[in-house]
């Protein structure tokens, strides 16, 4: 357990619909740096270590309810990278 202020948020942005009920947009599997994107959110902390534990184990799948592509871990894995 830590504080939020230590930890990373992976966020899944909110899905938009049109009148038809089509997907537009949302859904996206990103970092939130900031801590304030809009979407459903997990923690994690920002050693690269516990990263990659909780990429092997789905824990972002688990709290996301939805499968992730391995493309977006590694775009998830460079920015974290980039952010220390």
């Amino acid at each position: 357990m830590k504080p939020k202020r230590e930890l990373i948020r992976v966020v899944k942005s909110p899905e938009k619909r049109d009148e038809n009920d089509s997907l537009v947009s949302g859904g996206e599997i990103t970092l939130d740096l900031t801590g304030k994107a809009a979407g459903r959110g997990a923690y994690v902390c920002k050693n690269p270590e516990c990263f990659q534990k909780a990429r092997k184990a789905r824990r972002f799948e688990r709290s996301l309810s939805c499968k992730i592509p391995e493309e977006v871990y590694e775009r998830m894995s460079e920015e974290l990278s980039k952010s220390e």
